[in-house]
């Protein structure tokens, strides 16, 4: 049992509090910071499975689940000409509901994210070609130095001449962090096919652990309790479980409905009813006492 849940949705014990200083005016909202996050897929003999990281216990935010690599947008990538390949950064300003020099940064920070913390690169030479083996030591120096955010990921694609595959990605959903949270994240979510001749490896320092795992098998993990996630992590894995190949899921993401999904909490009765619009399987009755039901 997680958190004290009979599945494992993540929940943290200082909520309830929060939730009534929200109501109560005396909590004022962080603003959301923008950020990625990228479910890698790859196909095996009879379904896809995808790529996940367990986030280090000590983590404060979210320690100990399970969760897919992304973080915050970096502002150097929003205006610096990058070489680009894809659907226009018109085209994903619209679909992301952003402005241009936002798409852009978004889509690197997509980009970035799955370099920084799973090793693979959706880049190439030209428009249609995708870098190989990226383990070398070379590479590496390149990786930790965005990492450290010492070179810009629009700096590293210029470096290596490489063009950014906008076209290996699809966006899936977006999720906001409720606003009695005290780290805020604007989050799109995108769906990605690992390239030919890339492999993942956790090249995160925030994750102790990494899986590649069917969604069906992740989603009765979490059900049973054995594996802890945020709410959008579980959803999306629900929502991917249909689909027979990675392909097809990328095919299904432009339709996708990109309305963002932010938690609501109401005071009812004396006690707080937690919810996500749309999602009725996250919605929590907390009594007075603060236990979650």
């Amino acid at each position: 049992m997680a958190n004290g849940q009979a599945n494992g949705q993540w929940y943290p014990p200082e909520w309830p509090d929060r939730i009534r200083e929200l109501a109560e005016g005396t909590l004022t909202p962080v603003v959301p910071k923008r950020a990625a996050t990228v479910i890698l897929l790859k196909d095996t003999a009879d379904t896809p499975v995808v790529h996940m990281l367990r986030r280090r216990a000590s983590m404060a935010f979210a320690g100990g689940a399970y969760a897919y690599p992304g973080g915050g947008v970096d502002p150097r990538d929003d205006e610096r000409h990058i070489r680009w390949a894809g659907p226009t950064r018109a085209w994903w300003a619209d679909r992301l509901g952003v402005d241009e020099t936002g798409a852009q940064a978004i889509v690197c920070a997509a980009v970035r994210e799955t370099y920084e913390e799973a090793g693979v690169l959706l880049a190439g030479p030209t428009a249609d070609t995708v870098v190989g083996d990226t383990t070398g030591e070379d590479w590496e120096a390149d990786r930790a130095a965005v990492a450290a955010r010492d070179l810009s990921f629009a700096e590293f694609l210029e470096r290596r001449g490489l063009v950014l595959r906008s076209d290996l990605l699809g966006v899936w959903t977006r999720w906001i962090t409720p606003e009695f949270e005290p780290r805020r994240y604007d989050t799109w979510f995108f769906v990605a096919a690992l390239p030919e001749g890339q492999r993942t490896r956790n090249a995160s320092t925030e994750a102790d652990r990494t899986v590649w795992i069917r969604p069906q098998d992740a989603a009765e993990a979490y059900d049973k309790g054995d594996l802890l996630m945020m709410p959008p992590t579980i959803a999306t894995l629900r929502q991917l479980a249909p689909y027979a190949t990675a392909a097809e899921a990328l095919a299904a993401a432009p339709d996708r409905d990109m309305t963002p999904v932010l938690a609501q909490a109401r005071l009812e009765d004396g006690g707080i009813v937690l919810s996500w619009p749309g999602h009725d399987e996250f919605t929590k009755h907390i009594p007075t006492g603060g236990t979650s039901a």
